[in-house]
């Protein structure tokens, strides 16, 4: 059976996570790998930490495309990756990698997946993950400031700077390419469970 592709996208604080745990807990998690796009972004650690904060990571640019695509084609001919690890300290990739062993199901999450044709043609399935505004940003303060050691000031700056924009330009406009769109995020068990079982049945055409 070839491994199956689902991407999850959304703005920033959208749910996406919330989501992507409910379809693992759902399923069989031990035939699931779970990819972040956060993972791949580029490698800064040629530059000195100041111009590492002043790059924008809202912007696909910033994200390395190309090895993603060689790690899923990999995922997908059975062959194991080493997923980069990225810290959001310093502001550049570990000098470690994770090894992943391939499954049948992929899960890929990510703001910016559906901007970037390659990888929407990958996905099986694509979800677009659709909440408020107000909802993604308070979300995103909170989870910055607990996980990520950022300064309120600091959140609030990139956010009019760079995420908030970034997301009406790139982010916003994918949707369009999403086969399904969930509102209200991972709160919406209703649609959750439509994902499901074209997730299953698809799955099903893929044993035969």
């Amino acid at each position: 059976m070839k491994p199956f592709i689902l991407g999850i996208a959304g703005g920033s604080g959208s749910g996406k996570t919330t989501v992507t745990r409910k379809i693992v807990s759902a399923l069989d998690s031990d035939s699931i790998i779970l990819l972040d796009h956060d993972s791949y972004y580029r490698d800064q650690s040629h530059l000195p930490f100041e111009k590492r904060t002043a790059i924008n990571y809202d912007h696909p640019d910033a994200l390395d495309n190309d090895l993603l695509l060689e790690h899923l084609k990999q995922l997908r001919s059975f062959q194991p990756i080493e997923k980069p690890l990225y810290n959001f300290v310093s502001c550049t990739r570990s000098s470690e990698t994770m090894k992943i062993e391939p499954k049948d199901i992929i899960i890929l999450e990510g703001f910016l997946i559906f901007s970037d044709p390659r990888i929407r043609q990958m996905c099986d399935i694509k979800i677009y993950v659709d909440t408020d505004d107000d909802v993604r940003i308070i979300r995103r303060i909170e989870r910055d400031l607990k996980e990520r050691g950022r300064s309120l000031e600091s959140i609030i700056s990139q956010y009019f700077a760079t995420v908030k924009p970034m997301h009406h330009q790139f982010v916003e406009p994918s949707k369009r390419f999403a086969d399904v769109i969930i509102p209200y995020g991972g709160h919406n068990q209703i649609a959750i469970d439509m994902v499901l079982t074209q997730i299953k049945s698809k799955l099903n055409d893929n044993r035969e």
